[in-house]
Parts: C-alpha cells; sequence; structure tokens
C-alpha cells in the first residue's frame, strides 16, 4: 500500500482541513490520522496545533501521539513540520506552560512584550510579515529566499543554538519565525493561509527527503 506524501496528526487541537485542502492544491497527498502506528510509519509528518501549550502537551501524552511523533522523528529521521503551535510543541517547552515540550529542537517559547522601545505592541502578532532567510533550508528550499507569511501568535520561539534559526521576523523584537535542524522544521506562520509562498513550502515538504 502506497502511503501518502504527508501524513497530518490529528490530537483534537488544530485546523486540519485547511492543510489537507493546501496540499491538495499543490498535487500532494494527506491523510489525517489519530493512531500513533500510522504517525511512526508516516513517510511525512506535520505537527499542527491552535491554542495553550500546556493543553495540546496533554493530548498528545494521552494519546501516544506526542511519543510517536518522536518515535518517528528522532530514530526513524522521518521529516517532520510543526506548525503554528507544533512549532512551540516540538521545542523544549514555553513560557505559556509548565509541561514539557517533544525537544526534538532545543529552546523555548516566550510571550511577546506588550511594549517595545517605548510604544504598545499588539498582542497577539495578527497579519501578514516578512520572513528573512537567515540560511538554506533542506526541506523546504524557497524558504532560503524568504517570503511574506501569515501569523497569528502570541509566543515565539528562541532556540538555543542560533545556527537552527531558519527564518527571521520582526515583530517589536526579532524572532525565529522558523526553526531547522535535520530533519525537523518549525513554522510558525500559517502556510496554508499565506498565498504562493505558503503553497510553495508545503509542495516542496511533502516531497522531501531526511
Amino acid at each position: 500500500m502506497t502511503r501518502p506524501d504527508v501524513t497530518i496528526v490529528d490530537y483534537g487541537v488544530g485546523n486540519l482541513g485547511s492543510l489537507r485542502n493546501a496540499l491538495a492544491k499543490v498535487g500532494r497527498s494527506s491523510e489525517v490520522t489519530s493512531d500513533p502506528q500510522t504517525v511512526v510509519d508516516a513517510a511525512r509528518i506535520i505537527l499542527p496545533g491552535v491554542g495553550s501549550f500546556d493543553h495540546a502537551v496533554d493530548r498528545l501524552t494521552e494519546t501516544g501521539l506526542g511519543e510517536a511523533v518522536v518515535t518517528a522523528a528522532r530514530d526513524r529521521r522521518t521529516p517532520l513540520a510543526g506548525v503554528c503551535l507544533g512549532m512551540q510543541l516540538i521545542m523544549d517547552g514555553s513560557d505559556e506552560g509548565e509541561r514539557p515540550g517533544l525537544g526534538l529542537i532545543p529552546g523555548r517559547a516566550h510571550r511577546f512584550p506588550e511594549e517595545f522601545d517605548g510604544s504598545r505592541l499588539l498582542v497577539p502578532h495578527m497579519g501578514w510579515s516578512a520572513a528573512v532567510a537567515a540560511k538554506p533550508s533542506r526541506l523546504a528550499p524557497s524558504l532560503g529566499a524568504g517570503g511574506r507569511f501569515y501569523f497569528v501568535h502570541s509566543y515565539a520561539v528562541t532556540p538555543d543554538d542560533e545556527a537552527d534559526v531558519l527564518t527571521w521576523t520582526e515583530y517589536g523584537e526579532r524572532y525565529a519565525s522558523s526553526v531547522e535542524r535535520d530533519n525537523v522544521i518549525g513554522i510558525q506562520f500559517h502556510p496554508e493561509k499565506s498565498h504562493r509562498f505558503g503553497l510553495a513550502l508545503l509542495g516542496e515538504f511533502a516531497v522531501a527527503e531526511a
């Protein structure tokens, strides 16, 4: 049986239909699953997510899907994309909660400050912003040219090693809007809402090799 290009992890948190539709637009097959073994056996994995960090971690733990994602990414070297909250979940943790993240890329998520350089900063960061490339990407090569993407988030990731930063974005402070280490990529913006830039990224990830 031929596996779909991408397996989307369904742990009850995230807008899964829009990701599937976006992948279909670029001619790539996908499946949505809540079965841990299907995740372990996947060709490529997208871990989506919206909402609170601790609730998402609890759902991943209760369903066994968190362990499956780690097994696939760490042991089998399966290409993995953490999207939106999923990017924060692949890190060590978040200032939003107390639960540990999946620990696939060292670092933490922190909340945007309410004020920056004496000016009020609206949180969440919502809307279109530029992502400036910090290094080439193996999993999504078009990010090496940067682009404009759609964001909705109150927390931003700070990786322990700046070498893991794939793109930078300015919202008051400069922060990592995407990260990549080996076969794991984290994307803070919504690729499915980011028109041609997001579709290009999803199309590239759907054929990426570890």
